[in-house]
């Protein structure tokens, strides 16, 4: 638990999987990204699930919600997923419920990050998880998710996000907005068209939820870029405006997907940008 101004912010989890490390670090060579990032047998290395829980006065914010629990058996085993613990679970851990959580925002709706949208009840119908939420997305992402080419078509799973449009809960933005007083939205490119990152500020503290534009520590180095990025070079650019932002103005950066560091600083050391990890409560 980390409190920032006003909020409190929780790095909740839905467990761990794991992606090929070639994908995750694209022309970086193994013998660079394998020191930090040790891959298995099948070449593929351990990744977090890490939602971000925002409460404030008011609201009970979710942005990302996970893996979830509906893949299959090959689904689980191709990209080892390990829920434990599951959000559900994480969330209790707090004292709330899926009940108690009003907006979730939705970076993007790749697997790993809206795949805990919805679940099936015990007649195997889909449902939203957060019966009472808006759930909040860029319309240029729900236009990419229902109409997927080849490249892309593996990354969005329809029963993460059509049984919430269905229910009337999701709302579709264009662009930067402000959500609720002090937690904003802005759409950035580089890993798909339409991600977005989200920035929380409170009593003069800032952090951004970094989503999968720095999705690891790792990643803070510029020339570590993911595989599975279409715009490459969008990406570049955007992590060096967040990276310089971060240092300028003291940002604290959250990560989705490091399985080590939750949070943390970014520092200039020797001319190259240097994570350092949160190791007290922000006050």
């Amino acid at each position: 638990m980390v409190k920032l101004g006003d909020f409190i912010l929780d790095s909740v989890s839905d467990g761990f999987f794991r992606l090929d490390g070639g994908a995750m670090f694209g022309v970086v060579p193994k013998t660079l990204w394998e020191q930090m990032n040790p891959p298995d047998e099948q070449n593929r290395i351990l990744l977090s699930l890490r939602p971000l829980l925002v409460r404030t006065p008011s609201e009970n914010i979710l942005i990302d919600t996970g893996i979830g629990g509906k893949g299959n058996e090959s689904f689980n085993s191709i990209y080892g997923v390990d829920r434990n613990p599951t959000l559900g679970e994480s969330l209790r851990n707090v004292g709330l419920t899926e009940e108690d959580i009003s907006i979730v925002i939705n970076t993007h709706l790749h697997f790993d990050h809206a795949g805990g949208n919805t679940f099936r009840d015990e007649n195997g119908q889909l449902r939203p998880t957060f019966p009472n939420a808006r759930y909040i997305l860029q319309e240029g992402d729900w236009e990419d998710a229902t109409h997927a080419n080849e490249r892309t078509r593996g990354s969005y799973h329809p029963d993460d996000f059509m049984p919430v449009m269905e229910a009337g809960q999701m709302e579709l933005i264009a662009g930067e907005r402000e959500i609720v007083e002090g937690i904003s939205v802005f759409k950035t490119g580089g890993h798909i068209s339409h991600i977005q990152l989200v920035k929380i500020e409170s009593g003069g503290q800032t952090a951004v939820y970094l989503s999968d534009i720095i999705p690891t520590t790792s990643h803070i180095r510029p020339p570590f870029i993911m595989g599975y990025d279409l715009f490459p070079l969008e990406t570049l650019s955007i992590k060096k405006e967040i990276i310089k932002s971060a240092v300028e103005h003291n940002w604290l950066l959250v990560f989705e997907h490091d399985p080590k560091v939750q949070m943390g600083y970014v520092k200039i050391k020797e001319n190259r940008p240097v994570l350092e990890p949160l190791s007290r409560p922000v006050k």
